[in-house]
């Protein structure tokens, strides 16, 4: 399956404030495999940037007034994500620029299939943070490149995180009837948690004493 990791940068948050998109980004995955398809643009937002946005993804009025507007580049970019799952963290976001850029046009919203992988972390790590820096610690993956978001690299990330946390199943019960689990096959293999036993306090000042003193270092001292 061919599927778009998709990212923007904006000139701010609300597109009822007037904020347009001032980048877009795209990477392919085949089967989960980064191609060597990508999509990249600068836009003219034919509008001033916010200073927030200033300081998120470090595009001047100046740069951006040198590129193209939305409408240069939309025909390409509706071709390149024709048909394809559209892999996105934070989508509602994303979607809302990329669906006001179409209606400033007269064209329809965009109907792909979607991915929110904000939404998997949250479902996944219920309370712990699933912005993408975030989850570039948890999975171990160089986010250093990313001084300021940018949208290709934020992709890149992404398209890495989306891997990790698709990849990475929880154990699981899938009890029907006590009748059903009663009579499965013994053979068959089960999922199941294990029970944590958690040390006593006299284990925990055994195991501490026996660091101190077969240990050097330790973190005791």
């Amino acid at each position: 399956m061919r599927e778009i990791v998709l990212d923007t940068e904006t000139t701010g948050i609300s597109v009822k404030e007037g904020h347009r998109i001032v980048e877009i980004g795209c990477i392919e995955l085949d089967n989960l495999i980064p191609t060597d398809n990508k999509f990249h643009c600068y836009l003219n937002p034919e509008r001033k940037v916010s200073e927030k946005a200033f300081k998120v993804h470090g595009y001047s009025d100046e740069f951006l007034s040198k590129q193209k507007k939305f409408s240069e580049i939309m025909d390409v970019f509706l071709e390149f994500i024709k048909d394809k799952r559209l892999i996105i963290h934070n989508a509602d976001f994303d979607l809302s620029h990329l669906n006001n850029e179409l209606k400033i046009l007269g064209k329809k919203n965009i109907n792909n299939e979607i991915v929110d992988t904000l939404i998997l972390a949250r479902d996944k790590f219920p309370g712990s943070p699933s912005n993408l820096d975030a989850l570039c610690k948890r999975y171990r993956i160089d986010n250093s490149r990313r001084t300021k978001h940018t949208a290709l690299v934020d992709c890149d990330l992404l398209a890495k995180v989306y891997i990790n946390l698709i990849d990475q199943k929880e154990p699981t019960l899938n009890f029907t009837t006590q009748d059903k689990i009663n009579n499965q096959d013994t053979n068959k293999k089960i999922n199941h948690f294990k029970k944590i036993i958690k040390p006593t306090e006299e284990e925990l000042n055994n195991h501490r004493n026996y660091l101190k003193t077969q240990i050097k270092k330790n973190f005791f001292n």
